[in-house]
């Protein structure tokens, strides 16, 4: 990955647009996956409180003498004013950095109430400079124009479930018209996707993996991935997708996988419904 590898933020600052994943990481395996990964050219590391993993992703980032831009996450019972910073703090001392590239509130809780002013919160720690870019994950577009509303203050990101069968259009549209950057988790759909044959035969066209080929398209429609891996030969395979340029042909072909049921992740506006992660992650 080089320095064009990254993607500007409307704040003004850049972030790289292929990082490492960790969400369902062990944190015992976390550090030297970590590690490993930015060995490899890995200069993004996407951890959350609730994966219990970020005192690791810190010790992996603090071991490297490399710039890694790390992006954390406040966690559902977090949110509110209060709250909000004492949590940031907690996620501080885990990661042990001097900064933080980007805080993100992980989801929009609704039935709390409680987004605005926890996002008051966060732009009160960008202005005090103890993050660099704040923003947001799993928002609709009508959890984005309540916060954007009540503050002004536009995320720089939105971290949402994007994949082939499942591509977002109607948000990606309402983030390209603010200067949102969409990052897409479970890019490749938990591996639902890896063996449609129109994936295939685009890999094939291209001499590259069925991962490899998902990743171009994400990247061809400027969105940011992270995907997860715990191979290091796939952590480089992942990290090649840069190189993977597809046609128009290809992107239609893309474009006919959507599907309006594809969603694999928790409804944003019901999450605590969502029966297919274990209780513990809910």
């Amino acid at each position: 990955m080089t320095a064009a590898a990254t993607i500007p933020l409307n704040d003004g600052r850049a972030m790289p647009r292929l990082g490492l994943g960790t969400f369902l990481m062990p944190p015992g395996e976390t550090e030297a996956l970590v590690r490993t990964a930015i060995d490899v050219g890995y200069r993004a590391i996407d951890t959350a409180r609730f994966y219990e993993n970020e005192a690791e992703v810190g010790a992996a980032v603090r071991a490297s003498d490399q710039t890694i831009f790390v992006t954390t996450k406040l966690w559902r019972d977090d949110m509110g004013t209060g709250r909000t910073r004492a949590a940031f703090d907690r996620s501080m001392e885990q990661l042990g950095l001097d900064w933080l590239d980007l805080y993100l509130i992980h989801w929009p809780e609704p039935q709390t109430g409680l987004a605005v002013e926890t996002w008051r919160e966060l732009v009160a720690l960008r202005e005090e400079g103890r993050v660099r870019s704040i923003g947001v994950s799993n928002f609709t577009e009508a959890h984005l124009r309540e916060i954007i509303d009540a503050t002004g203050v536009v995320p720089a990101v939105n971290q949402v479930e994007m994949h082939p069968r499942f591509q977002q259009r109607s948000l990606r549209a309402f983030h390209e018209e603010h200067g949102i950057v969409t990052t897409a988790w479970s890019p490749l759909g938990r591996g639902t996707v890896l063996n449609d044959p129109a994936v295939a035969n685009i890999a094939e066209k291209h001499g590259c993996t069925s991962g490899q080929a998902i990743l171009a398209w994400h990247l061809a429609l400027n969105v940011v991935v992270i995907p997860k891996s715990s191979s290091a030969k796939r952590l480089a395979e992942n990290l090649s997708a840069t190189d993977v340029q597809l046609d128009q042909e290809d992107m239609a072909a893309f474009a006919a996988l959507d599907h309006p049921e594809g969603r694999i992740g928790p409804d944003p506006d019901d999450v605590g419904a969502y029966q297919g992660i274990p209780e513990r992650w809910r």
